[in-house]
C-alpha cells in the first residue's frame, strides 16, 4: 500500500523546520489562488511529493524549494532534471494509488525566497513536466 500524507511533527533539524515552513507558505499561496489542498508530503518508494492541490479539474503536483538567499541562484533553479524524474515517478505511484485518477494533471515548481525582514517572494513555474 502506498504511504499516506505524513503527520506534521516539528522536526529537530533546522533545515527540515525551514523546509516545513516553506511548504506551509506554499499551501497558503495555493489556497489564496483558489486551489484545494489534496495532500502534503505524500511519499512512496519513488520519492515524495511536497504538495498536491487541485483547481478547475486540474491536479497540480508541486515541488517546493525555499531559500533565504539567491547566492546560488533562485530557489526554483534547484530543481534538477534528475529531481523531476524522481518526482515524475512519485506522481505515477500516486496516480496508481488513488481510486479516481485525475484526468488532467501537471507538475509545477514553487520557488520561495524568504529574506529575513522582508515578505516572502513566490515564483510559480507551471507545467514543468508530466
Amino acid at each position: 500500500m502506498a504511504s499516506q500524507t505524513k503527520q506534521q511533527v516539528t522536526p529537530k533539524d533546522p533545515r527540515r523546520r525551514f523546509g516545513n515552513r516553506g511548504e506551509d507558505l506554499a499551501a497558503v499561496f495555493f489556497m489564496s489562488k483558489g486551489f484545494r489542498i489534496v495532500a502534503r508530503n505524500w511519499s512512496c518508494r519513488a520519492g515524495e511529493i511536497d504538495l498536491i492541490c487541485e483547481r478547475d479539474g486540474v491536479t497540480r503536483f508541486v515541488e517546493v524549494k525555499t531559500r533565504r538567499t539567491t547566492a546560488y541562484g533562485n530557489p526554483e533553479e534547484a530543481v534538477t532534471p534528475a529531481k523531476l524524474r524522481h518526482l515524475g515517478r512519485a506522481v505515477e505511484s500516486y496516480l496508481r494509488a488513488v481510486s479516481a485518477s485525475p484526468v488532467r494533471y501537471q507538475i509545477d515548481v514553487l520557488g520561495i525566497l524568504t529574506v529575513p525582514g522582508k515578505q516572502p517572494e513566490f515564483h510559480h513555474v507551471e507545467n514543468v513536466g508530466t
